[in-house]
């Protein structure tokens, strides 16, 4: 699907693939999973070659960051699927063709609909490529930080239930802790990927930045420089979330590791202070010709009593240890 934003911001869907030029006030060409039909419609009406989306998947910066014929073509890395349990990186291409700009993806992350929602608001002078551009990096950068923000909410409840309310010694289940290990591994997936995201968005600021059409344009120039120093201090909050988070998984095993220590210690305890009754009535067991405790009247309860009693010796003083 091809969506044409004009300079009045109003968007219109071009279905007509057949025409060979657009309108001088179209400012932004916004393709969402472009069929080839529409990717050769753009190439003809701008000129330029289309990246297809294996291109997008390429790594090399060569390959993402490149000016071909006066056009600047950039791709980034942005989160996608953030509410579900398995977010995600989409590759989306942002060029720069004149007074336009072009974007290719073939996903819908959330930043584009908020930048549509607020593309009436932009200021008249802002209105042109490059500083739609710049406009659309930082409602990216916005939206990551809001993720983040998003994300640091939910840690810090996933680390209430996790070390949970001394206070109230509430069962849990045995397989609680366990659970929370999947939690904490879903917010380690977000933040990995939403700092890969970063990185890629940071590559692509510092080449957008030195593109002539921002360099000339102060108001446009400065723009960038402040999300180059937002995506810094992202970039800087990501990693101490990471930490928080590798805190975290360190707390939960930890915790896991106590609880199983704690009931093989019951077991070794509940072992110890039954083997000496066991050992009393092994020996009384063995049936041998001569054994005078056989024949008192009392030999009975004088060996259960004699059981009691070295059941109840080691568990008292496992007690005045501390063992217990």
């Amino acid at each position: 699907m091809i969506t044409a934003y004009c300079s009045d911001c109003k968007p219109v869907e071009i279905r007509d693939l057949s025409q060979g030029s657009l309108r001088d006030d179209v400012m932004w060409i916004d393709l969402v999973e472009p069929s080839r039909d529409e990717e050769m419609f753009v190439e003809r009406v701008l000129g330029i070659e289309v990246p297809t989306r294996d291109d997008l998947k390429d790594i090399e910066p060569s390959a993402r960051l490149y000016v071909e014929n006066d056009a600047v073509f950039m791709t980034a890395s942005l989160v996608w699927k953030v509410e579900t349990d398995a977010p995600t990186l989409t590759d989306v291409a942002f060029i720069l063709v004149g007074k336009r700009m072009v974007t290719i993806r073939y996903a819908q992350p959330k930043s584009f609909s908020l930048f549509i929602a607020a593309l009436h608001r932009v200021p008249q002078q802002w209105r042109s490529g490059a500083a739609l551009l710049a406009k659309l990096f930082e409602t990216v950068i916005d939206r990551t930080a809001e993720i983040l923000e998003l994300s640091v909410a939910r840690i810090d409840i996933l680390s209430t239930h996790v070390f949970g309310d001394r206070a109230r010694k509430v069962r849990k289940p045995s397989n609680y802790l366990e659970e929370k290990l999947r939690d904490i591994a879903g917010h380690h997936r977000l933040v990995s990927k939403i700092r890969d995201s970063l990185a890629s968005l940071s590559r692509l600021m510092t080449f957008f930045y030195n593109v002539p059409a921002v360099q000339q344009d102060r108001d446009t120039k400065e723009l960038c420089r402040t999300v180059s120093r937002d995506i810094q201090s992202l970039n800087e909050h990501a990693s101490f979330i990471a930490g928080n988070i590798t805190f975290l998984l360190d707390a939960s095993l930890g915790l896991i590791n106590i609880e199983q220590n704690s009931i093989i210690k019951i077991f070794s305890i509940a072992s110890v202070v039954f083997l000496p009754p066991t050992l009393v009535a092994s020996i009384y067991g063995m049936n041998f010709e001569f054994m005078p405790e056989l024949h008192f009247a009392h030999g009975y309860p004088y060996s259960i009593g004699l059981m009691v009693l070295s059941a109840i010796i080691p568990f008292f003083f496992f007690r005045w240890k501390g063992w217990l």
